[in-house]
């Protein structure tokens, strides 16, 4: 809940000047800003609702959000987890709404500083991966992008040790294979938990780690572009 119709503008600039062929670069502003951006840059939400209209005062549609160019949604952000209570279900629930309108979601998954330090760190990733299996079943993987979020990462200034990410995103990766290999070897796994240009291009050097979903870093352009370009190398 950040930025403003300048910054719309800037980043809009800043994207148009840049190289940045050979990656994907999605930009995932509030709702409102949406119909701010124009064409060549990649959209999508941080939220939508799991029904399809109705009675809902407040939710945002997936179809809404395809009338503006929507091409991803981000669902169960730790942020929607803790401050609206969704739960696994629910966060299933809007993946399988996602797909059936085809808008990719970017299913965020990740751990408090209390679970990862009561040694429960893989069975809670696996149960939040376990929910959606169930929902959607593992196939349906090869249309999505998962993003692990160490919450106690998040707007901290902590950041999860390059080992540390590769860890957990080794063990996504592996999980998933057991249901499905080709999957598992072809999803894309981001890292989400204070990314900046000065530490993007030793993360995503990491053999699991395919990009990034950035947060505050995303509100400086130069430094959102910085690690777009790390990507890149």
């Amino acid at each position: 809940m950040n930025g403003n119709k300048p910054l719309v503008d800037l980043m809009q600039n800043q994207l148009e000047q840049a190289d940045l062929a050979h990656l994907d670069v999605v930009i995932c502003p509030p709702f409102p800003y949406l119909g701010l951006f124009k064409s060549g840059v990649t959209l999508g939400a941080q939220n939508m609702s799991s029904f399809e209209s109705g009675a809902h005062t407040g939710e945002i549609s997936g179809l809404m959000l395809t009338e503006f160019a929507c091409r991803y949604v981000i669902v169960g952000h730790s942020e929607r987890r803790a401050d609206n209570n969704e739960s696994n279900d629910e966060v299933a629930l809007k993946v399988a709404a996602a797909l059936k309108i085809k808008l990719t979601p970017i299913l965020c998954i990740g751990e408090s500083d209390s679970v990862r330090e009561s040694g429960k760190l893989f069975d809670f990733i696996a149960a939040q991966l376990d929910a959606v299996i169930k929902q959607i079943g593992i196939t349906q993987f090869s249309k999505i992008v998962l993003a692990y979020e160490p919450i106690w990462a998040i707007g901290t200034g902590k950041t999860a040790s390059p080992a540390q990410a590769q860890e957990v995103h080794q063990f996504i990766r592996e999980h998933l294979a057991k249901q499905d290999k080709h999957v598992a070897a072809n999803i894309q796994i981001l890292y989400g938990g204070s990314v900046k240009g000065s530490n993007a291009k030793e993360l995503f050097s990491q053999q699991d780690v395919d990009g990034g979903l950035i947060g505050g870093a995303s509100l400086d352009p130069d430094d959102f572009l910085s690690i777009c370009l790390a990507a890149k190398q």
